[in-house]
């Protein structure tokens, strides 16, 4: 008996498990239109024809943002960030596609660093954070959670940063794949080449399916 119950509390005391989100936690028929703003080597904007379309609509959304993206779209940050239907969040400060190389220190750099840039432009902590192109390892995401942050990436890749993916088979794709709680991801930085062709009919779809949309807080927390 004493012996059962040292295994329990020690499973008790074990860390929990570091987890990468990748649905909503509901059966409802719910999801998160999220969008990548990054940039390599040359500078980025946002895509004025999304961003237009989404607030027009008044359609909640999340922007996960890196620094670089962040330094080239001030003015336009501190006008979402303005907005109780939009949601800013951390993309890493240099959108390194391989910080599962990176030092222990360099990651809590790409990461505390770019919510001190966010939040200095737009008044916002971040709470969610994504990992570039995807790529992490299991020492990553315990230090990304030991800041804090909840790790968020996706239910399945629209494909929207390809050129050959068209707004038509884009919007058949999504449409196929999209499930209650799914998370959707889609580029904003003017390299989803057909998103803003796509992104109308597939809201009006799924809207017409009985889906609603939702930013990460509400859900998440």
């Amino acid at each position: 008996m004493r012996i059962w119950i040292s295994s329990l509390l020690a499973l008790l005391c074990l860390p929990a498990a570091a987890e990468v989100v990748t649905r909503l936690p509901s059966r409802d028929r719910l999801v998160a239109l999220t969008f990548d703003a990054c940039e390599g080597r040359t500078p980025a904007f946002f895509d004025a024809a999304i961003g237009d379309y989404l607030l027009a609509e008044k359609i909640p959304f999340t922007i996960f943002v890196t620094g670089r993206f962040a330094r080239h779209n001030q003015d336009a940050l501190k006008r979402l960030a303005a907005l109780d239907f939009v949601e800013i969040e951390n993309h890493s400060l240099d959108h390194d596609n391989h910080m599962e190389r990176m030092a222990d220190a360099a990651i809590r750099h790409q990461i505390e660093d770019n919510d001190k840039l966010l939040f200095e432009i737009t008044g916002r902590h971040t709470h969610y954070f994504r990992f570039p192109a995807g790529n992490y390892d299991e020492r990553g995401l315990r230090i990304a959670e030991g800041l804090g942050y909840r790790v968020v990436h996706w239910s399945f890749p629209s494909g929207d940063p390809a050129r050959e993916v068209t707004a038509h088979k884009m919007t058949d794709w999504v449409l196929s794949q999209t499930k209650p709680g799914a998370i959707l991801i889609f580029h904003i930085n003017g390299r989803g080449w057909n998103t803003a062709a796509a992104l109308p009919g597939i809201v009006a779809e799924l809207k017409r399916r009985g889906y609603g949309f939702t930013t990460l807080a509400p859900v998440l927390q």
